[in-house]
């Protein structure tokens, strides 16, 4: 037993000399060893084959087999407005026919609305050898199988164990890291200190999600005193953006290990963190962060307005709270590449440990950052016409579909008066084109 112990302990030993030497170093002094660039170049050129594969071995592509993104929706929709529909039921008299429309519009809405699918994963069109797709790939070739079982293999024996002992060390250098500099008195080398272990400990964590991100126009990177603004895919967004510069995170306080690393972090670093009862009051975090903006030495705040995750093919409503507490915004785009793995978190079907356990079991993390330029609030516009002028910038930088919903649609109903509100838009509607009368 003795020796089978002390083997063990060379093997640990051994493999954790290894981690240190070869990633997390480079990865804290901010350089490649290109072993990542190798490992994107060989996953590349085996997706590419597998993709061959399954069209020459697909003689008629089946629908379960290679299905168009359910962004592309699966009900060819006529986009004429509802204006122009009803005007066609112009009629003296009222017809049974007349009620064609509605009811094909509500069938549409219970088959596909543009609403929850934007909560489940988005479909790819072609499989990428993971099992977390939404359809079910068939048997289609001996050698496809073996690749994908020593993909499993692979993603499971290796790369779970590297990537679970790269976050525990980045982890525990974030918690270790900032308690010490939070010991310090405040000044600009203790503010400094902090930004080199923020960002340090970021990029070992990107590193232990095999993270392969571009980032563009860094010239327009958010600023000190200002309010960062992104569309939110996953909780890793934060460690996506703070890989390449440091922010003031805000949230709401939490228990556990995350509750440890807040109360850590925030001792180096000027975070707003918020107890339960204090986050429904608009008025207190709304202040809170407005004197937060008004110092000019701190870091930028880093916000997402949807609220919730939504699955990368779109950007829901910007809620406006953080629209009307001044400053200027610095709107960023985040697109992940689904190809190599689904960054999504769907909150609302698996936990936080599920999530993690699927992101590390995953090819790896690919993604671009968009930064744009910073944009203030126009004279006459309301913090809901700013939201929205922010929404549609990065929506359009980023290649996705704007969307007037609230995100909060995820877990909730739609409130009465919402619904009460459209049928007076149908009213309305009717009457003035003389459906009715």
């Amino acid at each position: 037993m003795e020796d089978v112990g002390s083997v063990a302990a060379r093997v640990g030993a051994v493999w954790l000399a290894l981690v240190l030497g070869l990633i997390v170093l480079p990865s804290a002094l901010g350089v490649s060893l290109g072993i990542s660039e190798a490992y994107m170049w060989v996953l590349v050129k085996t997706l590419e084959w597998a993709t061959i594969r399954i069209e020459k071995g697909v003689k008629k592509p089946q629908p379960q087999m290679l299905k168009t993104p359910a962004a592309n929706g699966i009900i060819e929709r006529d986009e004429t407005p509802m204006e122009k529909e009803i005007a066609r039921l112009h009629r003296v008299d009222f017809e049974f026919s007349d009620i064609f429309y509605f009811c094909r519009k509500g069938f549409e809405a219970i088959v596909e609305d543009e609403v929850t699918q934007r909560f489940s994963s988005e479909e790819l069109v072609s499989w990428n050898l993971l099992t977390r797709t939404n359809v079910n790939f068939h048997y289609i070739s001996l050698r496809l199988t073996v690749v994908w079982v020593i993909g499993v293999i692979v993603r499971y024996c290796f790369l779970l164990p590297l990537r679970f002992t790269l976050a525990a060390i980045g982890i525990i250098s974030m918690i270790v890291g900032t308690t010490m500099v939070g010991q310090l008195p405040n000044s600009s080398v203790k503010n400094y200190l902090s930004e080199v272990v923020h960002l340090t400990c970021s990029r070992i964590l990107v590193r232990a999600l095999s993270g392969t991100i571009h980032y563009h126009n860094k010239e327009n990177k958010p600023q000190k005193g200002g309010i960062c603004v992104a569309n939110h895919t996953s909780p890793i967004d934060a460690i996506i953006l703070t890989n390449d510069g440091c922010y003031a995170m805000v949230g709401q306080v939490h228990g556990g290990l995350m509750g440890v690393i807040q109360r850590a972090t925030v001792k180096a670093c000027p975070h707003v963190w918020f107890e339960r009862s204090e986050i429904k009051d608009r008025h207190l975090v709304t202040k809170r962060l407005r004197e937060h903006v008004a110092d000019k030495s701190k870091l930028p705040i880093l916000i997402f307005p949807e609220g919730t995750c939504i699955n990368n093919t779109s950007v829901m409503m910007f809620k406006k709270g953080s629209f009307e507490i001044g400053g200027t915004i610095y709107p960023v785009a985040i697109k992940y590449d689904p190809q190599f793995g689904d960054a999504f978190w769907n909150s609302s079907k698996y936990n936080i440990v599920s999530y993690l356990l699927r992101i590390m079991t995953s090819w790896a993390i690919v993604c671009n950052v968009w930064y744009m330029p910073p944009m203030v609030r126009k004279e006459g516009e309301d913090a809901v016409q700013f939201a929205n002028r922010v929404r549609s910038a990065i929506a359009h930088q980023g290649g996705l579909t704007e969307l007037p919903w609230d995100g909060g649609l995820k877990r909730a109903k739609v409130k009465d008066t919402f619904k009460e509100e459209q049928q007076k838009n149908y009213s309305k509607m009717l009457v003035r084109n003389g459906s009715i009368g």
